[in-house]
Order: structure tokens, then C-alpha cells, then sequence
């Protein structure tokens, strides 16, 4: 298997972000990524995709889209639409119309901050997704670094603690929004796929005549990233290349994670049974029973969930094993000690078990 990583749901300056593109891939390269997926409101541009950068420094840069409905107060929906390559924000107002358009495009839909709390004091207000009258996307930014900020700071002084001193911020996704996964899943009996989302922007505040950059994109491109397993080395050329990454993506091959504390290259959560072996993402059958495997880049605490629930926990392994004959949706949580407290680290995408 081969392991890429990539920043996704970043606002430049042809919406409400502070840079361009060009200077997008070049801090992504600092930051060690493999890619970044660019996602301006409500706006899609043409020409852009491609290889940035030589060598190590090489940089897959992927144009998308964020849509959302101005016509609801606040603004609300707000989709990603990721290799849909056309502009799509005429079907804003409908959010079925939307996920079906994009689809027809041969791209994929993710549900933007799907749970999100305002921050009143700053005029931030709540953008949760409202429309559950939908089927057909894709799947949901399980960790928005930017929406976390907002449900962790409780007033002035909160927040500005977690701007000034971003990295003793992050948590992990919010209990609610993988509480949610879990339901829809359930509910829809369908694979719904989870991406991280650092929705940089990197804002400017004056005080006076001072400026403070408040969560700069090198800072977001070295915490909240979604790793992309695929089947095979990346060509270098783009258009085989990102058709690969995409479907990989679509099918769920994929894990978020939190690199600022320590790598998480190199997880896999895997399942075995008489027809071989299985991934993230992947749905497979029970038969005569199937083996989970999980390998850590370290030892720490890990989980292993069924139908959203713990199974079973770990806490100084770097191989975890089970074994079962039940049908359920199993994934894997891994959490790691940063500043001072227990953060999350690693967040698989589920592996389907089914009779």
C-alpha cells in the first residue's frame, strides 16, 4: 500500500483566505504534504490543477469548491465539492440537486462542519449542516480544525488563548460529529466517508497597530490532514494520478489524522478472512470469521469501535489484534499525549462487516 497526505477545504484569496495558490503549494511543501484540495466559496477555477515543485518539494495541487445556500440566514449547506471540475454553485439552493450534479461530474461530496457552534463574541455564527432530506454524497468532514476552535472557545479570553497558542488547542472531532458518523451510517446502511478538514483561511486581526496572523497554513497543514491509502505509487503524472487519489478517496481508503504531536505515517487498520485481505473503506464478509489487525506508529492509546461503540482499548501496543464472527461497522481511534493532555490522533475510516 502507498500512504499520501494531504490538506483538504482551504479558502485563498479569491474568497475569504490571505494567499494564493501558488504560495499555497509552496508552504504545503514545508510542511512535508503530498497535496492540498483548495475549496473558495462558492467559486471554482479553471487551470490551476497540476504538479507543483521538483523532487521532495513536489506538490500535487486539486481545485475544488465549498457551496453553500446565501439565500438562508446564516448562510447554510455548506457542501465540498472535490473533482467535479465545472462550476456548480447555480445548484446552491438545492442541496439534493447539488450532491446529483456533482456526482454526474465524476466528483465527490462532503458535508462541510456538519456540527459547528457559533462563537458570538466575534460574529462567527452556527453554519451546521440543516438539509438531511439528501442521499448520495459521499461523506463528511469529520474533524474541521477551524470549526473545533469555535466549539472549545467559550468567550474573549478563550479565544484568544487558543489563537495565540494554537497548539494547545486541538482535542479531536467533536463527540458530536462522530456521534453523528456513527448514526448515519447506521441509518442509511451505507458507506459514508470521513475526511479531515483544516479550513484555513489564515486571518488578519489589527490591534491598533500591531497585525496577528491567527492560525497561519503552515500551522494547519502540519495538524489536521486525511491520508489516502492507494494500491500503488503515485506515477507523476497528473491526470492518472489524481483519478487514483479520487477513487481511493470515494472508496473510503483513507484516515484522519493529527500529525502535530507525531507522524502518523505508516497506520493501517486491515481485516483478513478466506478471501484475502481487506482495508479501510473496504466491505467485507464475515464467512468463518475475520481478523482485525491495527499497526500504530507507536505505542499509545487505541480503540477499536463496533457500530460506534468501544470494543476493545489498548494502551501499550503497536500491533492490535481481534477476532470475530460478528457483523457490525468497526473502525479505530487512537489518541496521544501533547501539551499537557490526551489528544486524538488517528481516525480510521470504518471496515464493513456484513453476514
Amino acid at each position: 500500500m502507498n500512504e499520501t497526505k494531504f490538506a483538504i477545504h482551504i479558502h485563498t484569496h479569491y474568497s475569504d483566505g490571505n494567499a494564493s495558490h501558488e504560495e499555497l503549494v509552496k508552504i504545503a511543501a514545508k510542511a512535508g504534504l503530498h497535496g492540498i484540495i483548495t475549496t473558495d466559496h462558492n467559486i471554482w477555477l479553471d487551470g490551476l490543477e497540476g504538479y507543483y515543485g521538483q523532487g521532495k518539494q513536489k506538490v500535487m495541487l486539486l481545485v475544488g469548491e465549498e457551496i453553500h445556500d446565501r439565500t438562508l440566514d446564516p448562510p447554510g449547506n455548506h457542501l465540498l465539492a472535490i473533482n467535479a471540475r465545472k462550476e456548480l454553485s447555480r445548484f446552491s439552493d438545492s442541496p439534493q440537486q447539488l450532491i446529483d450534479q456533482i456526482q454526474h461530474s465524476g466528483g465527490l461530496s462532503f458535508l462541510a462542519h456538519p456540527v459547528e457552534d457559533p462563537l458570538e463574541e466575534f460574529n462567527q455564527k452556527d453554519f451546521s449542516w440543516r438539509d438531511w432530506d439528501i442521499h448520495g454524497f459521499t461523506g463528511i468532514e469529520l474533524w474541521n480544525h477551524m470549526s473545533e476552535f469555535k466549539s472549545v472557545s467559550s468567550g474573549y479570553f478563550s479565544a484568544a488563548v487558543n489563537a495565540l497558542f494554537p497548539k494547545q488547542m486541538s482535542l479531536g472531532p467533536l463527540e458530536r460529529t462522530l456521534s453523528l458518523w456513527d448514526q448515519l451510517i447506521a441509518s442509511r446502511m451505507q458507506k459514508i466517508v470521513a475526511i479531515g478538514g483544516v479550513d484555513a483561511h489564515q486571518l488578519q486581526y489589527k490591534l491598533g497597530p500591531f497585525s496577528i496572523w491567527i492560525y497561519p497554513y503552515l500551522h494547519h497543514f502540519k495538524s489536521v490532514t486525511t491520508h489516502i491509502i492507494n494500491s500503488k505509487p503515485l506515477s507523476g503524472s497528473f491526470p492518472d494520478d489524481r483519478n487514483m487519489l479520487i477513487r481511493s478517496l470515494e472508496q473510503g481508503h483513507c484516515f484522519v489524522a493529527y500529525d502535530l504531536p507525531a507522524p502518523t505515517d505508516g497506520f493501517m487498520f486491515s481485516a483478513n478472512n478466506e478471501e484475502g485481505r481487506f482495508i479501510m473503506g473496504d466491505a467485507v464478509k464475515i464467512q468463518n470469521g475475520l481478523t482485525f489487525q491495527i499497526c500504530l506508529p507507536r505505542q499509545t492509546l487505541c480503540r477499536l469501535l463496533k457500530d460506534g461503540k468501544i470494543l476493545k482499548e489498548w494502551t501499550d501496543h503497536k500491533v492490535c489484534t481481534h477476532i470475530t464472527t460478528d457483523p457490525g461497522v468497526y473502525r479505530v481511534e487512537a489518541f496521544i499525549p501533547y501539551k499537557g493532555k490526551m489528544r486524538g490522533w488517528i481516525f480510521s475510516n470504518p471496515i464493513y462487516a456484513w453476514l
